[in-house]
């Protein structure tokens, strides 16, 4: 089969298409013809190895795992002797985040846990973008205090893979919603829902003066202070992605916030494909409360295309792998 592969950390030049050996399931695992993928910022990371300290866990000077791929959607092969509830044939979707990743190729092996029936009515390419982003946006909105009707929430990123889903989740929640993100995306946020939007290219939304219930951050890239700014009173800042270094920060200061004030502030642990998520989210899919964006679909041969794209801050929602 063809699959994506690296040998070493770097740009997506380091990435080539070759022929690898085709998996066979074993035990409770599901070997899966991959119809779509799509691209995350976290292929991003882990192609290029960062951040640093991340490297102690996925090789310090060569990554260990010469894959990438987290997002799959495509039709079971075939099954180990333990599997009971996925079967030869079945259109399913799921994560490889936990399972050695691999969903830049033609066949993915992995646990049945690690996958989820697509729903009748999804496209395969549709399918290919809710485990990572979608999930992500959800998480970063639930949180501890439920979004109330009529609560105001900023999505900072939202014209993105994640803030897409963002947006149209916390609507669905009832929220008033203002999507922040750069000058060509603008239309698009408008149009999945948001009620208002800032180009972050001409306004600082933290020195509006304006307060907000809720702020997702995608992006992280201002100050804590500055995000603590922009909260009301019993606001939550839920940090999804940034810079290292503004991560340490959330993860040092935020705490310390949240003890002394009535804030909720905080960096957002991703928890996997869980499946009270995937239901509820593919239920909103179904059901048309929420439509995955796409921007554009590559050829499994185009990955690297793909990522350069990605990283170019181009991308309006999520780019699919087709295969």
């Amino acid at each position: 089969m063809k699959a994506i592969v690296r040998s070493r950390y770097g740009s997506p030049d380091v990435l080539q298409l070759i022929e690898v050996a085709k998996p066979a399931p074993k035990g409770d695992e599901v070997l899966v013809r991959v119809h779509a993928a799509s691209v995350n910022a976290g292929d991003l990371d882990y192609l290029y190895g960062r951040p640093l300290f991340g490297r102690m866990f996925t090789g310090l000077r060569h990554p260990r795992n010469d894959r990438l791929g987290l997002d799959v959607a495509g039709q079971v092969e075939a099954t180990g002797e333990e599997v009971k509830s996925v079967h030869s044939g079945d259109e399913v979707f799921g994560d490889m985040t936990s399972y050695g990743f691999g969903a830049f190729a033609e066949y993915v092996c992995a646990p049945e846990k690690a996958f989820a029936p697509k729903p009748v009515g999804m496209t395969f390419e549709e399918a290919a973008t809710v485990p990572q982003a979608a999930i992500l946006a959800l998480q970063g909105l639930r949180g501890k205090r439920q979004i109330q009707p009529g609560a105001r929430v900023l999505i900072n990123g939202a014209g993105g893979s994640v803030g897409t889903f963002a947006v149209q989740i916390a609507k669905y929640f009832g929220a008033e919603v203002t999507g922040v993100d750069s000058t060509s995306k603008l239309d698009l946020v408008r149009s999945i829902g948001a009620d208002h939007v800032i180009d972050y290219t001409r306004e600082d939304f933290t020195k509006s003066g304006q307060r907000y219930d809720r702020i997702l951050d995608i992006w992280g890239r201002s100050s804590i202070f500055d995000y603590r700014r922009a909260l009301s009173p019993t606001g939550t800042y839920a940090m999804v992605g940034g810079s290292t270094g503004r991560i340490f920060q959330v993860l040092i200061l935020g705490p310390l916030i949240s003890m002394t004030e009535r804030k909720t502030m905080g960096l957002m642990w991703w928890r996997g494909f869980r499946k009270e998520d995937v239901e509820f989210l593919t239920e909103l899919i179904g059901g048309g409360k929420v439509s995955p964006v796409i921007d554009r679909r590559f050829h499994l041969s185009e990955v690297p295309d793909a990522l350069r794209y990605l990283e170019a801050g181009h991308a309006q929602g999520k780019l699919v792998i087709t295969v």
